[in-house]
C-alpha cells in the first residue's frame, strides 16, 4: 500500500467477512447485547459475570485470528479494556482499574490454552464487578447523608495525587493545589463524596500499600514504614494495628504463604505480579 490507507482493499475485506459470517450464520452480537454486561459491571451487578461468560465463550465475539489461542488473547485484551473503562465510570479509582487491567493482561499472556484464558476472563470480570459492588454499597451508606453519586473532578485529581505520593509526606495544602481548590473547601467536598477526610483516606491507602508490601516483598517493618512516609517505625506499627487489628509482623505471618501460594482465593497467580488493593484490608 506504499504507506497509504487502502480504502478499497479494506472495503473488500469487510464485504468478504460479512459474506462469510452470513454463510456460517454466525453474526456479531448487537451493540446493546455487548453493552449490557458492562453496564452490569459498572453498577456492581453480579449478573455481569453470567453475561460475560455467555459472550466471551460464544462464536459471536468475532474472529481476530485464525489461531484459537491468539484469537482469545486478542478478545481478552479488548474486553479487559472495556471493563476497565466502565469500572472507572462506575467509581473505581482509575489507577486501581488500570493496575488491575495490567495485572490480568500479564496473567493472560502466560496462558497457553483457550480454557485457561476463559477461566481467567471470568475471574477478571468477577473481580471488577465485586469491587464495584462494594463501592456502590458504600455509596448507598454515604447517600443517606446526602452525598452525590458521582465524584467531582477535584476529588479525582486529589485521588490521583494521593496515589502517586504515598511514599512522601502529603499535606492538605499539597492535595488542594493538585485539585485546584482551597484546602478547606476540598476537605469538605472530599468528605462528602468519599465519606472520610483526606488525612483519613491517605492513612487508609498507606495501610493498604503496607499490606501488599508485607505479602509480596521481603521488606522489613522499618523499611515499609519509612517508604510510606510514616514518622517512625513505632508509629507505623501502632497505626497498622489500629487499622488491621494486628501488627504488621502478625499480618505477614498469617497471610504471607496464603497469598503467595494459594490461587483459588483470587489473590495472585504469581508472587511477582501482585494484584492491587487486596481484599484483605480492614480499613
Amino acid at each position: 500500500m506504499n504507506g497509504k490507507y487502502n480504502t478499497s482493499e479494506q472495503n473488500k475485506q469487510l464485504v468478504i467477512t460479512s459474506f462469510l459470517q452470513r454463510e456460517a450464520d454466525v453474526p456479531h452480537h448487537t451493540y446493546d447485547e455487548e453493552l449490557l454486561q458492562y453496564e452490569y459491571l459498572k453498577n456492581g451487578d453480579l449478573r455481569s459475570i453470567e453475561e460475560s461468560i455467555k459472550f466471551f465463550r460464544s462464536e459471536s465475539m468475532g474472529k481476530l485470528s485464525t489461531d484459537p489461542v491468539r484469537n482469545k488473547k486478542y478478545l481478552f485484551v479488548a474486553t479487559t479494556t472495556l471493563a476497565t473503562r466502565f469500572a472507572i465510570e462506575g467509581g473505581l479509582e482509575a489507577q486501581t482499574a488500570y493496575n488491575l487491567s495490567d495485572y490480568y493482561i500479564r496473567q493472560m499472556d502466560i496462558c497457553d490454552d483457550v480454557s485457561t484464558i476463559e477461566k481467567l476472563h471470568t475471574e477478571m470480570i468477577t473481580d471488577f464487578t465485586k469491587r464495584l459492588a462494594a463501592i456502590h454499597s458504600d455509596r448507598a451508606k454515604i447517600d443517606e447523608i446526602g452525598a452525590p453519586a458521582a465524584l467531582s473532578k477535584p476529588t479525582y485529581r486529589a485521588l490521583d495525587y494521593i496515589y502517586f505520593s504515598l511514599h512522601q509526606k502529603i499535606t492538605l495544602k499539597d492535595v488542594a493545589e493538585a485539585a485546584h481548590l482551597s484546602p478547606n473547601y476540598l476537605n469538605t467536598l472530599f468528605k462528602k463524596e468519599k465519606g472520610s477526610t483526606i488525612q483519613e483516606y491517605i492513612c487508609s491507602k498507606r495501610i493498604e500499600a503496607a499490606q501488599n508490601m508485607l505479602l509480596y516483598s521481603d521488606f522489613s517493618e522499618s523499611d515499609i514504614g519509612e517508604y510510606l512516609a510514616f514518622s517512625s517505625t513505632s508509629y507505623f506499627i501502632k497505626t497498622f494495628r489500629e487499622r488491621v487489628g494486628m501488627t504488621p509482623r502478625e499480618f505477614q505471618r498469617k497471610y504471607f504463604r496464603h497469598a503467595r501460594f494459594t490461587s483459588d482465593t483470587h489473590i495472585s497467580y504469581k508472587s511477582e505480579n501482585p494484584k492491587p488493593d487486596l481484599p484483605l484490608n480492614n480499613t
